[in-house]
């Protein structure tokens, strides 16, 4: 059975969808089957992983309306093992939509539930919002990887979106667990980025990766060629920084 991983953050612009497509990319390296479910409507998952979603006939909105199969939707990447279920332009009016359906929180795992033995992970990319979408995808999962960026207000908000875990583990998804906080964004000549980092141990205390994502201007550069950071430049400090976050979650040695 495939490990259901949703990165949430309801912030914007705190490298959600960078670590989503560049975490699946390196487990995908490391012989893992993953697939990416992007989930939000803006779909920077889907275009950064090179596909065009504006042409794209159909994606995960017909997927949680149910009239496709996920599997029906399902692209290949570039990378070997490393499948997306992309997002269109459709999915902007999912959170209102969904609203008249029936058990429409479990739309999303209700879909996820018939493909997890083709998988070993598969990793939902959620919007910046705690909507209906969020819900979907917090409800579809079994663990919740927390990406926070290194400013001053990172985690104005976080007490929420626990909240909101801890919500849809008590009424919709009773195995969900919050698998931990990556710090994203870090810069270590500011004092600022260690005093975010000491704060998040308070939150979640034994629950930080040590793996720290540093503030990198490749991983900025690669969606825009619709590349993970592995094939824009898998030598750069953003690449080598998801290389040991994968290996922490696939609980491997960690490469010096």
């Amino acid at each position: 059975m495939a490990r259901i991983i949703a990165i949430v953050n309801q912030k914007g612009g705190v490298g959600k969808t960078t670590t989503a497509v560049n975490l699946g990319a390196y487990l995908a390296q490391a012989g893992r089957r993953v697939l990416l479910i992007d989930l939000d409507p803006q779909a920077n998952a889907t275009s950064g992983l090179g596909v065009r979603h504006r042409e794209l006939e159909r994606g995960v909105y017909e997927t949680l309306i149910g009239s496709a199969a996920l599997h029906e939707i399902i692209q290949p990447t570039v990378h070997e093992r490393y499948h997306l279920a992309p997002s269109t332009s459709a999915l902007a009016g999912a959170n209102i939509e969904l609203v008249n359906l029936p058990e429409r929180e479990f739309q999303l795992k209700k879909a996820v539930d018939g493909i997890t033995e083709r998988y070993d992970f598969i990793i939902i990319d959620n919007p910046p919002s705690l909507g209906l979408l969020t819900i979907n995808g917090l409800a579809a999962s079994r663990e919740v990887l927390i990406p926070v960026q290194c400013e001053y207000l990172a985690l104005e908000g976080l007490g929420q979106l626990l909240e909101t875990i801890e919500l849809v583990k008590a009424s919709l998804q009773p195995e969900l667990e919050i698998l931990g906080a990556v710090l994203t964004m870090y810069d270590n000549r500011y004092k600022l980025s260690d005093e975010v980092l000491l704060e998040l141990y308070r939150h979640f205390p034994n629950r930080i990766y040590r793996s720290v994502i540093p503030r990198n201007i490749r991983l900025a550069e690669a969606p825009s060629h619709g590349r993970s950071i592995l094939h824009h430049d898998p030598t750069s400090r953003g690449a080598r920084a998801y290389e040991r976050l994968a290996r922490e979650i696939l609980h491997e040695p960690i490469l010096p």
